[in-house]
C-alpha cells in the first residue's frame, strides 16, 4: 500500500505544470470570467463591478470606447454573444497591474445570422478596492495564414 501511495504521489509531481497559476494571476482570471460571463448574459450591474471608471475599451475595427459607451454598446446592442472562448492566455502581474494576453473566439449572433469572430487580445486589469477591474482592452483581428502553394 505504502509503494502504491509513494507511485501516486510521484506520478502528481511528474504531471502537474512546473508553473501553476500564482493567487493573483487566479484572481485576474476570475475577474476576466465575470466579465465574460457579464457580456454573454448583458449584466450591466457586473459590468459596473468589473470595468474600471477609466477604462479604454479598443476594438479591432480601431474604435475606442469609454466604460459608459461601451457597456451600453453591450447591453443594449442588438448582438447577443452566445459563447467566449480563450486560448493561450498568459496573465503578468506586476503589483497592482495585470496584463492578460491570449487569442479568443466570440461566437455573436446578430439579426439571425452566427459568426465566430477571432481576435488576438490584450487586457489591462488594476486592483483596488473593489477588487482586479479591466481598464484597458485593444483587440486585433489576426492575419490569416497564407494557404500553401
Amino acid at each position: 500500500m505504502t509503494k502504491l501511495l509513494l507511485a501516486c504521489a510521484l506520478f502528481t509531481v511528474l504531471v502537474t505544470p512546473a508553473r501553476a497559476a500564482n493567487p493573483a494571476e487566479k484572481s485576474v482570471l476570475a475577474a476576466m470570467d465575470v466579465w465574460k460571463q457579464a457580456v454573454i448574459k448583458k449584466d450591466k450591474a457586473a459590468f459596473e463591478k468589473v470595468l474600471h471608471p477609466d477604462l479604454v475599451y479598443g476594438h479591432s475595427d480601431g474604435h475606442v470606447e469609454d466604460k459608459a459607451t461601451a457597456i451600453d454598446k453591450i447591453v443594449n446592442g442588438p448582438a447577443v454573444w452566445e459563447a467566449i472562448d480563450f486560448a493561450d492566455t498568459k496573465v503578468r502581474v506586476r503589483g497592482d497591474t495585470a496584463f492578460v494576453s491570449g487569442k479568443a473566439d466570440y461566437r455573436e449572433r446578430e439579426n439571425g445570422k452566427v459568426t465566430v469572430v477571432h481576435l488576438a487580445v490584450l487586457s489591462v486589469w488594476v486592483k483596488g478596492p473593489a477588487g482586479w477591474q479591466m481598464i484597458a482592452r485593444q483587440s486585433t483581428r489576426p492575419t490569416p495564414p497564407t494557404p500553401a502553394k
